[in-house]
């Protein structure tokens, strides 16, 4: 009795334990799957950089190794005319000067603006307003960036050149310049600094905002001298990202900026950056295993290491100014 009794239940505990086995058994195949799927992207990312930079190495190498170039005259010379004459000039400074002209009117526009658009988002948006508006401004990160050089050229251009005349009676900036250029990358990179901050914003304490109401601040006070100051990390992140975007655009610069290379701290000049040169290159305006060919992975591996050296400051200044809450 006692053995036909303790049958079934005997049957049932022996299965649930095969069925909890198996199940167990199934989780560490998922489980297993997954970490050598992590492994396998890890593993790719890190190939994919190394093999980046030994191709740049290579052939910034090979470029070096060529008689009419020296490393001296890459590294210190001023002129940049390797397409034409006889006699061919690789100075680098030239193109790293309208990289970071254009740069740097990108940024004195998107910085500021971003940053206040991001703190009225945070601080001061209704709800529905900033659901709407965070959106909207996200969406201009999609736009090509053709786009935007072709908005350059037939909208800011033909804008800075009537405000000119209207104001000095002389339009100042011809029909390529590193203003416009610079402008439709400002406006390219504004999303990534609102965005940006504006989460940063958002992840300060509600504690610290009721604190300065407490001791007597206003809304204008707790933003710029608590809220703003909390979530400095994240802001000054927010703004190397977007620099470093604005240093390796090459559409808008193709398009907007001209193919003068010269050194010039005028916004209003015409100027080429980096990688404005490398598009030049790739069009078929120089042969295809000559000198300018090389030089465009000498160009190419100085703007990596130029991009390389803005995220380390980045990465250290996010550290020197990171606060952690309880």
């Amino acid at each position: 009795m006692t053995t036909a009794h303790t049958s079934p239940a005997l049957r049932a505990a022996l299965a649930a334990k095969h069925g909890s086995l198996r199940s167990s058994v199934l989780r560490e195949l998922r489980e297993r799957f997954v970490r050598g799927m992590f492994i396998l992207c890890t593993v790719f990312s890190i190939g994919t950089t190394l093999a980046i930079i030994a191709t740049l190495a290579w052939e910034t190498t090979h470029f070096f190794a060529l008689p009419e170039v020296t490393l001296a005259d890459f590294l210190l010379g001023t002129t940049w005319s390797p397409l034409l004459g006889a006699e061919k000039h690789f100075g680098i400074w030239p193109l790293v000067c309208g990289t970071f002209l254009v740069a740097g009117v990108g940024a004195l526009f998107a910085l500021p603006v971003g940053l206040i658009a991001a703190v009225y988002l945070s601080e001061y948006a209704p709800k529905r307003i900033r659901a709407t508006v965070k959106p909207v401004l996200e969406v201009l990160a999609g736009v090509p960036t053709v786009v935007y050089g072709f908005f350059a050229l037939t909208a800011i251009t033909p804008a800075l050149q009537w405000m000119c005349t209207l104001v000095f009676g002389v339009p100042i900036f011809p029909g390529y310049n590193a203003t416009g250029a610079g402008l439709a990358v400002g406006i390219m990179i504004l999303p990534i600094v609102c965005s940006l901050s504006e989460d940063a914003l958002q992840s300060v304490p509600r504690s610290l905002r009721e604190g300065g109401y407490a001791l007597g601040g206003n809304r204008f006070d707790v933003s710029v001298r608590i809220v703003v100051p909390a979530a400095l990390s994240g802001i000054m992140a927010s703004f190397f990202l977007a620099i470093t975007r604005a240093v390796g655009e090459t559409m808008i610069v193709a398009l907007a900026a001209g193919g003068l290379a010269h050194l010039t701290l005028n916004p209003a000049n015409e100027t080429q950056t980096m990688t404005a040169y490398m598009v030049q290159i790739f069009l078929g305006d120089a042969p295809a295993f000559g000198v300018e060919n090389l030089s465009s992975y000498a160009v190419a591996a100085v703007l990596f290491v130029i991009t390389l050296g803005l995220t380390v400051a980045g990465n250290i200044l996010l550290k020197l100014f990171q606060e952690e809450y309880e």
